[in-house]
């Protein structure tokens, strides 16, 4: 290690921190691949959904989605909605960013600022720079594509009834990432328990159950969301 990496967060260090990214995105987009050669989308569309959608969750709703033949506009809306914690993220990730740091700087660390990275960059002491951020997107990036890349590659050689049972992955990652804040908090538990409720409500009652997967999934994160902040609203700090 170098005194400059001491120092400074710079490239060489957001890329050494962000290896345990790396590894986490290899093994969730490796299933993501896979069962997109199992719906009959080529690597390079693949790949090429990971490079510009670069959401987990987003990926594989989409996926299935476009599937089933899902209209574009509820492809849009469930994606919008699934990925509109970014927004707040990117809000509060740009207050740590330095004034100096340009628009098309800004505009890299916004394609990048996943859960993982914005947390790794939330808990810095240091002033975030560039060179940081940059590291930390080029080698989280790299894993997410490469991993997608591997599982279509895979996807051709293992059977397709294990492929088939890759698609647990996706609820998988969604118990892992709800239950860690849902034990730590109960409003986050509760709207959690609406949601789940609401969407199989919609699911299995006649009038709603024709809908599209995606539709359910907006109407009953929305409505959830909605109850969840106002049952439960933040107080903000008292101005000193």
């Amino acid at each position: 290690m170098t005194r400059e990496d001491n120092q400074t967060l710079s490239f060489r260090r957001g890329v050494r921190d962000a290896v345990p990214i790396f590894l986490g995105y290899l093994s969730v987009s490796c299933a993501f691949g896979m069962i997109a050669a199992d719906k009959g989308m080529s690597a390079g569309l693949a790949a090429l959904f990971s490079v510009t959608c670069v959401s987990g969750t987003g990926q594989f709703v989409g996926l299935n989605l476009m599937s089933v033949g899902a209209p574009l506009i509820e492809l849009f809306c469930t994606l919008a909605i699934i990925n509109a914690r970014y927004l707040l993220m990117s809000v509060s990730l740009s207050q740590k960013l330095p004034r100096k740091m340009n628009l098309w700087q800004r505009l890299v660390v916004a394609y990048g600022n996943t859960d993982e990275i914005f947390a790794l960059a939330s808990v810095q002491t240091e002033t975030l720079t560039f060179g940081y951020m940059l590291g930390m997107i080029c080698i989280s990036a790299a894993g997410w594509v490469g991993g997608t890349l591997l599982g279509e590659l895979l996807g051709g050689l293992i059977p397709s009834s294990v492929v088939t049972a890759m698609n647990i992955a996706l609820y998988a990652m969604y118990i892992a990432l709800i239950i860690p804040d849902a034990k730590r908090s109960a409003p986050v538990a509760a709207v959690v328990g609406a949601a789940a409720a609401l969407s199989c409500v919609l699911t299995f009652v006649p009038l709603t159950g024709q809908m599209g997967s995606g539709w359910i999934i907006i109407l009953a994160g929305t409505a959830a969301s909605v109850v969840g902040a106002a049952l439960f609203p933040r107080e903000l700090p008292e101005e000193e």
